[in-house]
């Protein structure tokens, strides 16, 4: 069964997951508790084209970096931040076209987890895939570094 993810950012101010950035993508993710794997869905609009109709590849790396670290919070309850990022772009993901991005988790060794996640189709093409480590926070050293508090 999925579920919605609720926002831990009290400010929506997110480029990618912000209700309140008016040029954010407003992402929504969920959680299915079946498979453990984390989801959202993207409708590429025309400001973040890249070439021609083709959804620009920085916001693809982008998806990946958000979506991982929603993952990590949700499967593991620590915040996490970007360690390391690995995209591979197999197929173009074409403006107007909505896809759906995935996430899971794949191993954690002491404060690090490692994630894996793809971008596809709604028919299930595989458009990119990302394979990513992230650090794990103790939640004072999280607040700390993002919102500057002690």
């Amino acid at each position: 069964m999925k579920k919605e993810i609720a926002s831990l950012y009290p400010d929506q101010g997110c480029l990618f997951c912000g209700e309140k950035n008016p040029v954010g993508l407003k992402l929504k993710f969920y959680l299915d508790e079946e498979t453990e794997e984390v989801s959202t869905e993207y409708l590429p609009s025309k400001p973040f084209g890249g070439l021609g109709n083709i959804l620009h590849g920085g916001i693809q790396t982008g998806l990946f970096d958000e979506i991982m670290g929603w993952t990590a919070h949700n499967l593991t309850g620590e915040m996490g931040v970007t360690s390391e990022l690995k995209v591979r772009f197999l197929k173009p993901v074409y403006l107007g076209k909505r896809v759906k991005v995935y996430c899971r988790l794949t191993s954690r060794s002491g404060p690090e987890v490692h994630l894996e996640a793809r971008i596809e189709t709604p028919d299930g093409t595989v458009c990119s895939v990302a394979t990513g480590t992230y650090y794990l926070l103790p939640q004072a050293r999280f607040r700390q570094l993002i919102y500057g508090q002690e």
